[in-house]
C-alpha cells in the first residue's frame, strides 16, 4: 500500500535541479490562465495544467503562492485556461514575463466568459472554469476547477514547452 502525506515515508533526497531538468523533458500544452472580477484582473502562462476527471469536468492549475497575482485568481474563484496555438507564443512570453496586467491583455482579443474570465480569441481550446478547491502542496497552490464551459477551435495546431524551448504540433493529417 502506497502511503501519502506520511513524513517518515517521504525521501527528499531529489534536488531541486535534477527534478527541474527531467521536467524540462516532460512535455506540456502552453496555456495563458486568466481571471476578472472583484479582486481584479490578472493573466500567466502556465504549463502545469492537467484533466482530473470528466464526471464532473474538472481541471486543475498550478500557481504558485509568492506570485504578486495569486491573490488577484484566490479572490475571483473564477479562471479560464486559454490553451495556446504556435500564433500565440509571443503572447506566451509576454504573460509569462514582468509585463504589466494592462499591456498583457492589449495584446490580444478577449472575451468575457460565463463565469467572468477572458477567453483568448483563437485560442486552440478554452476551459471557463469555477475554482471549487484549493489544496496548497509546497510553494505553490493547487487549483481544482470545474470546468462549466468549454471552447475549441478545430484549425488550430497545438504549442507546447519541451526541452525548455517552443514547438508546433501540428493536428493529424496536416503538413507544414
Amino acid at each position: 500500500m502506497l502511503a501519502i502525506d506520511n513524513p517518515a515515508t517521504s525521501t527528499a533526497a531529489l534536488g531541486k535541479n535534477e527534478f527541474r531538468a527531467a521536467m524540462a523533458r516532460l512535455g506540456a500544452a502552453v496555456n495563458i490562465i486568466t481571471t476578472t472580477g472583484p479582486a481584479g484582473r490578472a493573466g500567466f502562462t502556465a504549463s502545469a495544467v492537467c484533466s482530473v476527471t470528466d464526471m464532473p469536468p474538472t481541471l486543475l492549475v498550478c500557481l504558485n503562492r509568492s506570485s504578486s497575482i495569486y491573490a488577484i485568481f484566490a479572490g475571483n474563484n473564477t479562471l479560464c485556461v486559454n490553451t495556446l496555438s504556435p500564433k500565440h507564443e509571443d503572447l506566451s512570453r509576454l504573460f509569462g514575463g514582468k509585463t504589466p496586467v494592462e499591456e498583457r491583455f492589449a495584446a490580444a482579443s478577449w472575451t468575457l466568459s460565463e463565469a467572468g474570465s477572458l477567453i483568448l480569441d483563437g485560442a486552440a481550446a478554452a476551459f471557463d472554469c469555477r475554482i471549487m478547491k484549493a489544496t496548497d502542496v509546497g510553494s505553490h497552490t493547487v487549483f481544482f476547477c470545474e470546468v462549466i464551459a468549454t471552447a475549441f477551435n478545430e484549425e488550430a495546431d497545438g504549442l507546447i514547452y519541451f526541452d525548455r524551448t517552443y514547438h508546433r504540433v501540428q493536428r493529424h493529417g496536416q503538413t507544414a
